[in-house]
């Protein structure tokens, strides 16, 4: 499994603003957030695909495979900071109870703020 898909700049300086209902990081809208009770937010910003993701095995023994998974580029807050990358939308919705889709509405105040 795969939470952070592909991390391209760690540390990086998130530039948030809010025009009404509508989150931007520098400069890009925010198109879906998430967030989790461990603190972690991943905002959306650019859908790269949508593939077939593995995520494990099964008890079984078969493969867990996510069929049309949505790869994300964005803004992933994480304990040490901010971090711009990839990440799997099938992942995030796995962890149900742990982690939840930020309503859009609430996008425009969601995050921390530097």
């Amino acid at each position: 499994m795969y939470i952070i898909y592909r991390m391209m700049e760690a540390n990086k300086e998130a530039k948030f603003e809010s025009k009404g209902d509508v989150l931007y990081i520098n400069g890009k809208k925010v198109l879906k957030g998430w967030e989790s009770f461990s603190g972690m937010y991943w905002f959306a910003l650019e859908k790269i695909q949508e593939q077939d993701s593995y995520m494990g095995e099964l008890p079984d023994g078969t493969d867990d495979i996510a069929k049309g998974d949505t790869i994300w580029n964005g803004l992933v807050q994480g304990p040490y900071g901010n971090s711009f990358g990839d990440f799997s939308q099938a992942e995030l919705e796995r962890m149900r109870g742990k982690v939840w889709k930020i309503p859009q509405k609430n996008l425009s105040y969601s995050g921390r703020r530097n």
